[in-house]
């Protein structure tokens, strides 16, 4: 039996198996606002066999968002076309979950394939905020060290998208807290050099992150689980590292988090690292072993045998897909039959399901 297409239960939700779905920012919204494109792409993934489809980082606010194609769910109108992908994907079988977000620091940035440099108010742009007002690099906007009042209004942002997300039919809630954006920034050295209690010892700095997860969990019906997605290593001197990851993954299972999704890096321009297949999977299996929670293993992660061996041999609980699930949308799917494993195919595609 394929350990990599058995259930996968956390909470009162089941997963029909452990191929999921990472969220991938599509940067096509207008105004926050899913549109066809979402739809079409999410929803390929879901016919494709994926147990959880995770929808992009999702914006708590709209300065929040990295650019301004960013997905958002910051007022009530743009519930709908949320809920329309929410109960396609449900309908299809792979659960709906979704990431929500602050940029932070690097924010208002134009989309990738226009540069990705800083946007100014005159292009567009606004003023972002981060921890300290140091810029993510030369290219981007110096950001305004968020304030008291700022940090009480980005909780309870988070809270209000928590909500709405759940109102939109979603099953699963992941924090986005890696890959260089506010709540990452917090728990960084590098990019949080502030002197107040969100600053200096690593019990500071896992502060404010810690608040908002927590409000999110309360947020959260206890059946459901929450997710949270971290950067294990800055892959840079003096950064955020796995064994500072190790300690706050400790503090989110405390907060009553389910599942590390380990990633890594995304917080430092110079950072260095070397892309191999399954380069961050020690990561997943470190926490889960140290921490003691569930994880999801990503990174580099193609290949059928190369996923079921990670969940076989316990370094994670689950693999989530990414730039490999854009170049092949059917690949759960896939897999599956190559593992011997059965997972349900749409009735519309059974024509094509391969003979044993």
């Amino acid at each position: 039996m394929s350990a990599l297409f058995t259930p996968l239960t956390l909470r009162g939700l089941t997963f029909p198996h452990r191929a999921f779905v990472a969220p991938m920012c599509q940067y096509s919204a207008e105004d926050g606002f899913a549109n066809d494109w979402h739809f079409v792409h999410l929803g390929a993934r879901a016919t494709g066999g994926a147990a959880l489809t995770i929808v992009e980082a999702t914006a708590v606010l709209p300065e929040g968002r990295i650019t301004p194609g960013d997905l958002g769910l910051w007022k009530d109108e743009q519930i709908a076309p949320l809920a329309r992908i929410a109960e396609f994907l449900e309908a299809h079988g792979s659960v709906a979950g979704i990431q929500i977000a602050h940029a932070g620091r690097k924010a208002t940035s134009a989309v990738p394939w226009q540069g990705g440099a800083g946007l100014t108010p005159e292009q567009g742009g606004w003023q972002p905020v981060g921890p300290s007002p140091i810029a993510f690099d030369a290219n981007a906007i110096v950001p305004t060290e968020a304030t008291q009042a700022d940090l009480e209004q980005i909780v309870e942002a988070f809270v209000a998208t928590t909500r709405r997300a759940l109102a939109a039919g979603f099953r699963l809630i992941e924090v986005h807290a890696a890959h260089g954006y506010l709540l990452h920034e917090f728990l960084s050295p590098l990019s949080n050099r502030r002197s107040d209690a969100f600053g200096g010892s690593l019990e500071n700095r896992m502060r404010f992150p810690l608040e908002v997860v927590r409000a999110v969990r309360a947020a959260v019906p206890d059946e459901l689980p929450l997710f949270v997605r971290i950067s294990a290593s800055e892959w840079a001197d003096g950064g955020f590292d796995i064994d500072e990851a190790v300690v706050f993954a400790r503090e989110l299972k405390a907060a009553g988090v389910d599942l590390i999704d380990s990633s890594s890096g995304g917080n430092a321009a110079h950072q260095q690292i070397t892309l191999v297949p399954g380069y961050q999977v020690p990561f997943a299996e470190r926490i889960r072993r140290d921490a003691g929670i569930a994880t999801g293993a990503v990174g580099l992660i193609t290949e059928a045998a190369q996923a079921e061996a990670i969940v076989a041999s316990g370094q994670a609980d689950a693999v989530l897909l990414a730039r490999e699930l854009l170049r092949n949308p059917t690949w759960p799917l896939q897999a599956a039959q190559e593992l011997g494993a059965e997972i349900a195919w749409p009735n519309q595609y059974l024509r094509s399901r391969p003979y044993r």
